[in-house]
């Protein structure tokens, strides 16, 4: 955005676009307040609306510190800085951010702290290559035809190239790659809609992005008893009735599982998850499990519950480990450890492993 136009506008802008583009992936250190913890401030306070302004404030309030100590200095001194209008590239910096996580398949809270509830578009994956490669090409082109101009700046001073052209093709390929996502994505949608699933009437219908492969789409559907999973071509007029379908009955609430949701990490990984399905395992004779409160293993598991959301239940992919969850209980359903992601802190101890 800075190559495109605004960085024409004032001093420091490009600083302050970048800064505050960044600035609320900082809810990551919520992760030294445990795994839980930061799963549920992730993408909430700095991604939302509320706190776009907040944050843009104090970007804009680190640059003026930079500027005042570095003697008030700028690369051009006939464009000097503008803080009001530094302050509003920062908030629109800040809702670049919000719209890029929300059209992926993890989703983000805008409305955060009035309302809890995960929103996303689904039409791109958590990391697109094609949006990183289309964005990269837009600011490292210019520079590669700035060395060929300079050996020729002497006979055409003019000939120097600015940035700005292909900065503001790189944006307006971004955006169209979204459109042709969002087309394809909706005809995988109903797609999926106007097939029946071994008779049974569906309660919602998913369909979540792939790599690079506009055309393919990783389809999940939800019946009163069951969930349906099954990959999606979306240039076909309906799902292949051939195609490899998973089932996945919905399993009965036991006081375990129960136990295990009311845990603060299961009231956590439900309120984000879109399909969660839990397992419940019981451990032999129970096992003796060492966390950072207990280092000899005192408490001992009789339980684990592992949570998974099927949107990332994509076959031939561990994306279930990696952004599912685990709780372990004991006997009378006392919570020894949980934890977010593909391990636990609480390991099996010893020969009760």
């Amino acid at each position: 955005m800075g190559r495109a136009g605004l960085n024409r506008t004032t001093a420091l802008a490009t600083a302050a676009l970048t800064l505050a583009a960044e600035a609320p992936d900082l809810d990551v250190l919520s992760r030294f307040g445990g795994s839980a913890f930061g799963l549920n401030h992730h993408r909430g306070f700095t991604h939302s609306f509320l706190g776009v302004p907040l944050v843009a404030a104090v970007v804009v309030g680190f640059i003026y510190l930079l500027w005042r100590l570095r003697g008030r200095k700028t690369r051009n001194p006939n464009l000097p800085p503008r803080w009001g209008l530094l302050f509003a590239y920062a908030c629109l910096a800040g809702l670049s951010h919000i719209l890029l996580d929300f059209t992926n398949n993890y989703g983000v809270r805008p409305l955060w702290p009035f309302s809890e509830r995960w929103i996303s578009w689904d039409i791109v994956f958590i990391a697109d290559p094609v949006i990183l490669l289309v964005l990269t090409l837009g600011l490292i082109l210019p520079a590669l035809f700035s060395l060929i101009n300079e050996e020729i700046g002497a006979r055409n001073k003019d000939a120097m190239p600015t940035g700005r052209l292909a900065a503001t093709v790189a944006l307006l390929a971004v955006v169209a790659y979204w459109g042709v996502r969002d087309y394809e994505h909706r005809r995988a949608v109903a797609a999926l809609q106007s097939r029946t699933y071994q008779g049974a009437d569906t309660i919602r219908v998913s369909a979540y992005p792939y790599w690079v492969n506009p055309f393919r789409w990783h389809g999940v559907v939800e019946t009163p008893a069951f969930f349906a999973s099954m990959d999606v071509d979306s240039l076909a007029p309906e799902v292949d009735p051939e195609a490899e379908m998973q089932i996945r009955y919905k399993p009965e609430e036991t006081p375990v599982s129960l136990a295990a949701k009311k845990t603060y990490l299961g009231r956590v990984y439900l309120s984000w998850a879109q399909y969660p399905i839990t397992e419940t395992e019981e451990l032999e004779n129970g096992a003796a499990v060492v966390t950072p409160n207990d280092p000899i293993g005192n408490g001992r598991a009789a339980y684990v519950v592992r949570f998974r959301d099927l949107r990332y239940d994509y076959p031939g992919r561990n994306m279930r480990a990696t952004l599912g969850a685990t709780v372990l209980l004991t006997r009378d359903l006392h919570v020894v450890e949980e934890h977010f992601g593909m391990s636990t802190r609480g390991r099996p101890s010893g020969k009760d492993r």
